[in-house]
């Protein structure tokens, strides 16, 4: 049994050395195309990054000043919006300060107009109460003489009451 083990070792060791010189072609032609395809990159991109370079070193004192120009114009709007919000709150508190003001005169010639319409009401009203009483008295009386003069019974208790009221 131990005769076939010494030639199955030795093509399995063929077979791993047949496949590693097949990787190590396979490896070395992918390292060729892969070196003249990076080759090829730097040729086209070195042009282009030098031409990007260039333009970065002319364009970065403008983009600099573009953006202290940006931080200054900041600066300076939120100046201007704390003097605007200085001058809308003092706006406001003399606003709030003038509707007290009109609402107190309003209040007050409110209560001067109602203390005014109860003096007239007062004035008024108790002379035309003692007129209508009056009327209402000389009425009941002319009632009564006309009874009288229709009837000339015996005045009983009730149209006495009634004289009274």
């Amino acid at each position: 049994m131990q005769n076939w083990v010494g030639p199955l070792i030795a093509a399995a060791m063929l077979l791993q050395v047949s496949v590693l010189i097949a990787l190590f072609w396979t490896t070395r032609r992918t390292m060729q195309k892969l070196d003249k395809t990076v080759t090829d990159l730097n040729e086209k991109a070195g042009p282009i990054l030098t031409r990007v370079q260039i333009l970065l070193d002319d364009t970065q004192p403008k983009i600099s000043t573009m953006v202290s120009d940006a931080a200054h114009v900041v600066y300076l709007a939120r100046g201007q919006a704390q003097k605007m919000d200085r001058v809308l709150t003092d706006a406001a508190d003399r606003f709030r300060g003038q509707l007290l003001h009109v609402d107190r005169i309003l209040t007050g010639t409110m209560e001067a107009v109602e203390d005014a319409g109860l003096q007239f009401k007062q004035s008024l009203w108790r002379p035309v109460q003692k007129a209508s009483a009056l009327v209402q008295g000389i009425k009941i009386g002319l009632d009564l003489l006309r009874s009288r003069k229709a009837a000339r019974p015996a005045p009983s208790a009730e149209q006495e009451e009634e004289l009274f009221i």
